[in-house]
């Protein structure tokens, strides 16, 4: 009888041991949230957002998945993680050079023009842009993409818009901006080894009949309108909310 309680303390005593602690000591050395957000946006990069898993981007590190814990709770944290990596990147190229006085809407041009240059540096984690803001309220966003607002309606206040001017300004800026990115990078070219131009964009598989204005233009629209006419909308748009043509403030 003594020996068989002796047993059952010994069980109860291995069963009330803590798990082993999953080493996060990868094939790159000990991580980091730095380097757990590199991998998983250069995992994205080569192959695409549904190729990104715990257990996928562990073994690009060199550990258990379950180590990647530590950096992200789980997949929503990580996809959150590679929005706040777009924006520190967008961060970088923005502090590089970046001039002592801009002026305000010289400031916009530039951040358009970096958000821009970032997205096309890493067209497949874009859409996280959108479904992750869609899905994170804005006090829980990123400290990054929190100082990318700050800056831009910092910027558009320094135009000399009110408050409420400078809210309505701040969604133009934004849509037009992820607008113009998501247009840019949607494909049109149907088969890129197809020297003629119309099998090219496919279009013997548009009916003629229906879709008259589309064929038409398809050839537009399979080249990019570039940094060029980004900056065209935007000088419109901010002329909308700051010329002497600007909305009438809203009626409360």
């Amino acid at each position: 009888m003594a020996e068989e309680r002796s047993g059952s303390a010994g069980r109860d005593h291995q069963s009330a041991a803590p798990a082993r602690r999953a080493s996060d000591r990868g094939k790159y050395g000990r991580l980091s949230r730095e380097r757990v957000l590199t991998a998983a946006l250069e995992l994205v990069d080569r192959e695409g957002l549904s190729a990104l898993s715990m257990r996928r981007l562990g073994a690009e590190l060199g550990v258990e998945a379950m180590a990647l814990y530590r950096y992200a709770e789980g997949k929503d944290a990580l996809l959150d993680g590679l929005v706040e990596a777009l924006y520190l990147e967008l961060e970088e190229r923005l502090s590089a050079g970046e001039p002592a006085d801009d002026g305000w809407r010289e400031g916009l041009h530039r951040v358009a023009r970096a958000t821009y240059d970032v997205c096309l540096a890493h067209p497949r984690a874009v859409p996280l842009l959108a479904t992750r803001m869609l899905a994170v309220p804005l006090a829980r966003r990123p400290l990054a993409v929190l100082k990318d607002h700050e800056r831009v309606l910092g910027l558009l206040r320094r135009s000399g818009l009110d408050e409420a001017g400078t809210a309505a300004a701040f969604r133009a800026f934004t849509a037009w901006l992820l607008g113009y990115v998501e247009v840019e990078l949607r494909p049109v070219v149907d088969n890129p080894d197809e020297p003629d131009p119309a099998f090219r964009l496919g279009l013997h598989r548009m009916p003629a009949q229906d879709l008259p204005t589309l064929r038409e233009t398809a050839p537009a629209l399979a080249e990019p309108g570039g940094p060029e006419g980004l900056s065209a909308g935007l000088d419109v748009l901010l002329d909308r909310f700051t010329g002497p043509d600007r909305p009438a403030p809203p009626r409360r």
